[in-house]
């Protein structure tokens, strides 16, 4: 009994002192440069991870790609966090990276999902996603999609949802998701998957029209509108995500109280009104189901970018 207290007394005292006492210095969370949804979630959740953690936590802006490289090789220590968004595992798909998304990091938490919405150009005689299908179908390749840069998530949408339906596009491509837009409005194309923020006031003033989401089940963000799944495309989704992530090796027990703490902080009132009102939905949930998440989108996303022929240099 006495050697059995011994070992244990012993096991704790060896135990890694930050995972003892975490944290013991700031916390750094690293992120894409101001103005996009996941630098939102990141200075949503900065300050009431500080009063959390008892210690401060510094917004570190940097440009996406960079972002990886950076934390792959931060100290394994819970001192540095990732908040990553769908681009983080497209970007390896589409083009070579020194970092790989399973690998090199700890799935953390997911943070919010974003919808996209099927939008046409009021002047297209569709009402329907069936419609826009046999439309499709019956004018091959008449029909054009407008989209960003390769890669984009109107352009993988728009992949995905020809793979599924069977419906012929041609693509155009602009400059920016924010060109693509224009050009629907202005009638110089005829469709586009457009994520969800700011979409309500071109709906609402009918310069374009809405055909569906697309989430697996309905959105909040779009009450009114069906789901791609249940308007003929069945299994049907693609989303976009605000994630957290840590350095690989990360101790299991740091990556749970962080968890703990982020969705705690995600949860508060004021914070799911800022998301939801920017088109984003808090999600939550565990490390591990994170970690499944990012699997299996890598596994779809590979497909359409395979099919599709899409690869940057």
């Amino acid at each position: 009994m006495i050697g059995a207290v011994v070992t244990a007394i012993a096991a704790v005292i060896s135990m890694p002192a930050h995972a003892q006492d975490y944290p013991t210095q700031p916390v750094r969370m690293l992120g894409p440069l101001a103005g996009g949804g996941s630098d939102m979630v990141m200075r949503l959740i900065a300050p009431v991870l500080r009063t959390a953690l008892g210690q401060p936590v510094i917004v570190d802006n940097r440009p996406s790609l960079l972002i990886p490289e950076v934390g792959m090789k931060a100290p394994p220590d819970g001192h540095t966090l990732l908040v990553l968004g769908s681009s983080f595992m497209i970007g390896h798909l589409i083009r070579d990276t020194p970092w790989d998304p399973v690998r090199d990091f700890a799935p953390v938490v997911l943070a919010d999902t974003a919808p996209s919405v099927l939008l046409t150009h009021p002047s297209l005689p569709v009402k329907s996603v069936k419609e826009l299908i046999a439309l499709s179908k019956a004018r091959p390749n008449d029909l054009n999609y407008a989209s960003g840069t390769p890669g984009s998530s109107p352009h993988l949408a728009t992949e995905l949802f020809k793979n599924v339906s069977g419906a012929k596009m041609t693509l155009v491509a602009y400059k920016s998701n924010g060109h693509a837009m224009l050009s629907l409005i202005g009638g110089e194309t005829h469709v586009m998957f457009k994520d969800s923020a700011g979409v309500d006031q071109f709906i609402k003033a009918r310069s374009v029209r809405a055909l569906a989401v697309t989430t697996a089940a309905p959105s909040p963000l779009f009450p009114d509108l069906p789901t791609l799944a249940a308007s003929g495309v069945p299994g049907y989704e693609a989303i976009a995500i605000d994630a957290f992530y840590a350095p690989a090796k990360t101790p299991p027990a740091i990556i749970n109280r962080l968890n703990q703490e982020i969705v705690r902080a995600l949860n508060q009132p004021d914070v799911k009104q800022t998301l939801f009102t920017s088109g984003m939905v808090v999600a939550g949930g565990t490390p591990e189901q994170l970690g499944a998440f990012l699997k299996s989108e890598i596994a779809k996303w590979g497909k359409v970018i395979r099919d599709a022929g899409i690869r940057m240099n």
